[in-house]
């Protein structure tokens, strides 16, 4: 059988089920990665679960989200992590060292490896051949306790790039092509695996660049083949001895295929208020541009950061411009000081911003209103920013850099004479901010602060589900319209009560308030409803409000996992029409859920307008049972591995 390089690694870390597309399979987890926005609930699981030490061959907790610190509350969490990771076996990656996808790919990856992360752009590290997913909390926990992931054996599509890239032209331009054809809904249940004589031409850096941003798909998860590239990177970063080859076989079979032809790609860009809503920089060049910030998890490499320095070299952003700049890692920082790009870039009139995540999560530099914010990152969901009232563009560095000194969107290739920025041949290592577990774990004092407070606990499915149409929402609803997620609310990411106070309020402010007053409800969705961001909260703070069940039209991959993972049901329409048919506060009644369950068809009531609905509910036997137990902990606890 000729494989693909994904097949070839999920074969390898098969646990249960087969490679047959659209069942259900479990595999072994080789690595994890947290942060600390999603990294507290995911160890307080961990906890739960009543293990000694983790039982992976790596696991890394990285602090780059909640880096603020205006208050103890992300302190406190910092040193609740970092005592659990000194105890429970696991490398602490200190504030200051990196954005945790970045910091991953130049330190910690192997091709051929799997990585579960609790963080949506885990799917990075594929960039380096690493089967690498984004998961919710409590799945990352079951994995460092040495339990499997489960996922539904994805369709993969084939991406064959061919030609090269013509200057000023990257691999930002490759993704957004990506997501131009296939949109942000086009990839649920599908791994993009990339291919072609293209990938000669692409560097590790710039394949990250795109499986990174392969996240916005909605895909299970992108991968590039292991190569000569790959082997050159980790050879620069010292880890030679980590690389092995993996490509796919000759005539292996793709359920899809995709043709890019790199020399006909031209500049794009996402316009608001979606990663998909791309077109051409000609068609939106000369929109007065009041901010641009360059770094992220997307792009912020050292390779993407010279590129920056080479274009800023010698001039000055334009006076009604606010320039900010994130270095991915502080091994990025730490070389571009060295060689003088970094004081390039300061003399241009750039703020340098810490290594983390920052602006791209709403953690500061929020545009002014009615403001344009030009970004080099993945998201610009409307109100990420910090600014309910500003345009969001997502751009390459060098669309960002150009645009900046010109103060409006500008074509690179109008202004940019031809340059080249190589692969260093070797990188300036220093894991000195990468803390190691004690080899005396259980000695090891946890210490929590008093912002943490414990993870909503669940029930067992009852028989019956009764409440009202707490919230009816529209389309393509993000994990951050139902957990909204930026400076004033990061801090108390260990805190599910507080939280519950703005859940959905992007939607309707009065949902919580009507949740609490009703003792929760269900909740009524359109189109891939939890799309975005893995965090969990998005599913933790609808349990404490009682949410019983939501009901949508279809759900993206992650977000429908966590409910599930969580005890609420998650229930497609079978007739998406009947979605018109259901008002706010309507009183929806499901009967017979324990005896029509493996029937996967529930009928819905609205006693309301005295109508009859039906709905599917698309869960394996494993997750059923999960529901049926009130969420995976429960079930875990009743047979620890």
């Amino acid at each position: 059988m000729n494989l693909t390089v994904t097949e070839k690694i999920i074969k390898n870390h098969l646990v249960n089920g087969n490679l047959s597309r659209g069942n259900e399979i479990g595999i072994k987890i080789d690595q994890t990665l947290t942060q600390d926005s999603t990294g507290t609930m995911a160890y307080l699981q961990l906890e739960a679960i009543g293990i000694d030490k983790v039982k992976t061959k790596k696991s890394v907790a990285y602090i780059d989200h909640n880096m603020l610190q205006s208050g103890p509350e992300n302190a406190d969490d910092h040193l609740y992590i970092q005592t659990i990771a000194k105890k429970y076996g696991i490398y602490f990656s200190k504030p200051g060292n990196g954005i945790c996808h970045q910091v991953h790919l130049e330190r910690v990856a192997v091709p051929g490896q799997t990585l579960l992360g609790s963080d949506s752009h885990t799917p990075t590290a594929g960039g380096i051949g690493m089967l690498a997913i984004g998961a919710g909390g409590l799945d990352v926990a079951v994995a460092m306790a040495g339990g499997e992931y489960y996922i539904t054996m994805p369709k993969i599509v084939k991406v064959e790039l061919k030609g090269k890239l013509k200057f000023g032209v990257s691999a930002k331009d490759i993704i957004l092509e990506v997501l131009r054809i296939c949109t942000v809904k086009g990839g649920v249940n599908k791994i993009f695996e990339y291919c072609g004589d293209g990938l000669k031409n692409l560097t590790v850096p710039e394949r990250a660049t795109i499986t990174n941003m392969g996240a916005e798909l909605g895909a299970t998860t992108s991968i590039f083949p292991s190569d000569e590239l790959t082997y050159e990177f980790l050879k620069a970063q010292g880890r030679e001895k980590d690389f092995i080859e993996i490509k796919a076989d000759e005539n292996a079979s793709y359920d899809e295929e995709i043709t890019i032809y790199l020399d006909n790609l031209e500049p794009l860009v996402a316009c608001p208020n979606s990663p998909d809503n791309v077109v051409p920089v000609t068609e939106v060049k000369n929109i007065k541009v009041n901010q641009v910030a360059i770094g992220s998890c997307t792009n912020s490499s050292y390779m993407d950061l010279m590129k920056v320095s080479k274009i800023l070299e010698g001039k000055t952003i334009a006076e009604h411009v606010s320039l900010v700049i994130s270095p991915g890692s502080k091994q990025v920082l730490n070389m571009l000081a060295e060689n003088g790009a970094l004081a390039k870039l300061v003399a241009s009139g750039a703020r340098i911003l810490e290594s983390a995540c920052g602006p791209c999560i709403g953690m500061g530099q929020a545009p002014n209103t009615n403001g344009v914010s030009l970004r080099t990152f993945n998201r610009n969901f409307k109100g990420r920013c910090g600014t309910a009232l500003a345009d969001v563009y997502l751009v390459s560095p060098e669309i960002a850099a150009i645009s900046a000194i010109n103060g409006y969107i500008c074509d690179p290739r109008d202004y940019i004479d031809e340059f080249n920025i190589e692969m260093p041949d070797k990188f300036l290592v220093n894991d000195n901010l990468i803390m190691l577990p004690s080899e005396k774990g259980k000695e090891v004092k946890i210490v929590r602060g008093p912002n943490i407070k414990p993870f909503p606990q669940t029930k067992p499915l009852n028989n019956k589900i009764k409440g009202h149409a707490l919230i009816k929402v529209d389309d393509n609803i993000t994990t951050d319209h139902i957990m909204p997620s930026h400076a004033k609310l990061l801090p108390f990411r260990s805190n599910i009560p507080y939280l519950s106070n703005y859940c959905l309020t992007p939607c309707d402010e009065k949902f919580p308030e009507r949740a609490k007053k009703l003792g929760g409800g269900i909740i009524i969705g359109g189109v891939n409803y939890g799309q975005g961001s893995s965090r969990e909260h998005a599913a933790l703070v609808p349990l404490y409000l009682g949410i019983k069940a939501v009901i949508a039209k279809s759900f993206a991959r992650i977000h429908k996992q966590n409910l599930i993972n969580n005890g609420i049901l998650p229930l497609r329409f079978k007739n998406a029409d009947d979605y018109e048919d259901i008002d706010l506060m309507d009183e929806l009644l499901i009967n017979d859920i324990l005896d029509k369950l493996n029937q996967n068809i529930l009928t819905i009531k609205n006693t309301t307008k005295n109508k009859e609905y039906e709905l599917i509910l698309d869960a394996s036997e494993r997750q059923k049972k999960m529901l049926i137990a009130g969420g995976l902990l429960n079930l875990i606890k009743k047979s620890l591995f």
